[in-house]
């Protein structure tokens, strides 16, 4: 089972994660920011991965170190999941529609990290989430998973649009840690 348990504790958040690329979409997450705890669930159950997300952040001043260090310690996650990638896929795309939102998502587990972001919101709060922290939670976990991705979304509708780039970026995962083969996808020979 490709799986890993990380922590990571500081004076602004104290967060655990566990993750099993080899799950079936189960997950158990709290974050204190429920809108978020819809996008986490979303990115897992799309993406088949068993994960459980534990946060405790310093809500009181706003929601962007608990949606910042969730990132970095999921993109944490991720990366010792996937060990040293023999037989992955490596790449991984899709195409989500959510209503009038149109999210595409690419990525390659390079162990270059590289975000291409595309995407606007209108909104200031989707309950107690910033639209603008969507950029900086995906910055946080390519920068710390070691892959490249390239989001786009379109449409008019803030949640939808957020929710079709998490809803992506868990299936375009899914799709590049799929084992296929038994070397390291790689001209270079590692990841």
């Amino acid at each position: 089972m490709r799986e890993s348990k990380v922590s990571r504790k500081t004076n602004e958040t104290d967060i655990e994660i566990k993750i099993n690329l080899d799950g079936s979409g189960n997950t158990d997450i709290n974050t204190g920011i429920p809108f978020f705890d819809h996008m986490l669930n979303s990115f897992a159950k799309h993406g088949s991965f068993d994960l459980k997300v534990s946060a405790r952040g310093d809500l009181t001043v706003d929601d962007h170190h608990t949606v910042e260090d969730v990132g970095i310690t999921l993109g944490s996650a991720i990366h010792k999941a996937l060990g040293d990638k023999k037989g992955i896929e490596r790449f991984g795309e899709a195409r989500v529609p959510m209503d009038e939102a149109l999210a595409t998502v690419a990525i390659d587990l390079s162990g270059r990290s590289f975000l291409a972001f595309n995407a606007a919101f209108a909104n200031q709060k989707i309950g107690g989430f910033n639209p603008q922290n969507t950029r900086h939670f995906f910055e946080s976990l390519v920068g710390n998973a070691g892959l490249n991705a390239h989001l786009n979304v379109t449409g008019e509708n803030d949640h939808h649009k957020i929710e079709a780039l998490f809803k992506g970026f868990g299936i375009a995962l899914k799709r590049a840690v799929r084992i296929s083969g038994s070397g390291v996808p790689s001209t270079k020979g590692v990841l």
